[in-house]
C-alpha cells in the first residue's frame, strides 16, 4: 500500500488561507466611510433582496465580501449576540468591539478546525458622537481583527482602493452626498446596482429612535 503523502501543518494553513482569499477575491468591495452626518456604506449589489449591508444594534452596522451563505449566517449570529447581550445587561454595554470580538474569535476557531475556511470578510461599524468617535472594524477569514480610522475597504482589491479613495475624499469636513460620489466614481457602480445605507449620526432624523440605520436610495441622491 502506497503510503499517504505528508502535508505540513504550515503547507495546510497556506493552502487554507489561499482558498479563503480567492472566494473573496470573486465578491464585489464593500466600503465604509466617516461622515458629517454618519458612517455610510456602499457596495455593488445587483440583488434586491440578498443584502450584503444590514443593521446589526442600534447604532451598528455591519457588511460582508464573500459567499453569502456563510456571511448571512455571521449576520444572523451577531444579531443573537448583541440582542441577548443587550437584554443581559445594558443597551449601552453593546458594542462594535465586543461584536467585532465575537466574529474573531468564530472565524478564527474555523479557519484553525472547520472543515474549510469561511469564504468571508466582514465590517463592523458603530457610529458615534462625533466622526473621531466612530468605530470601523474588519475582521478578515482567519480571524484577524483590525481597527480602522474614517475609511474601512473590503474586498480582494481592497489595500489599492483603499489608497484611491482616501486620496480622493477630502481630509477634513466629509459631506455625505460627496463622500457617497466620490466612492461610487472609485467603484464604478451604477445607480441601479447600488446597495447604500447610513448609520445617522442624530437620533432625531430617525423621530426619536435609538436605531440609527437606515438604507438610502441611490437615485434620489
Amino acid at each position: 500500500m502506497q503510503p499517504s503523502m505528508y502535508v505540513s501543518p504550515q503547507q495546510q494553513m497556506e493552502d487554507r488561507a489561499d482558498f479563503a482569499r480567492a472566494g473573496i477575491r470573486r465578491g464585489q468591495p464593500v466600503v465604509f466611510a466617516s461622515t458629517t452626518q454618519g458612517i455610510v456604506s456602499l457596495t455593488h449589489n445587483a440583488s434586491q433582496s440578498l443584502f450584503k449591508l444590514s443593521e446589526i444594534y442600534d447604532r451598528i452596522s455591519w457588511g460582508a465580501v464573500g459567499r453569502y451563505n456563510e456571511f448571512e449566517a455571521l449576520r444572523q449570529a451577531g444579531i443573537r449576540y448583541t440582542d441577548t447581550r443587550g437584554y443581559a445587561y445594558e443597551r449601552s454595554d453593546v458594542t462594535a468591539r465586543g461584536l467585532a470580538n465575537m466574529y474573531a474569535r468564530t472565524l478564527g476557531e474555523l479557519f484553525l478546525s472547520g472543515a474549510k475556511p469561511f469564504e468571508v470578510e466582514i465590517g463592523v461599524a458603530e457610529v458615534g458622537d462625533t466622526p473621531d468617535d466612530d468605530r470601523l472594524y474588519q475582521i478578515t477569514f482567519d480571524g484577524t481583527l483590525l481597527e480602522h480610522h474614517g475609511l474601512l475597504v473590503l474586498g480582494g482589491n481592497a489595500p489599492d482602493l483603499h489608497l484611491q479613495i482616501q486620496q480622493a475624499l477630502p481630509a477634513s469636513s466629509r459631506e455625505l452626498d460627496e463622500t457617497i460620489r466620490i466612492i461610487r466614481e472609485q467603484l464604478g457602480t451604477t445607480g441601479s446596482h447600488v446597495e447604500l445605507a447610513l448609520l445617522d449620526r442624530d437620533p432625531h432624523t430617525l423621530r426619536g429612535s435609538h436605531r440609527a440605520f437606515r438604507r438610502l436610495d441611490p437615485q434620489a441622491l
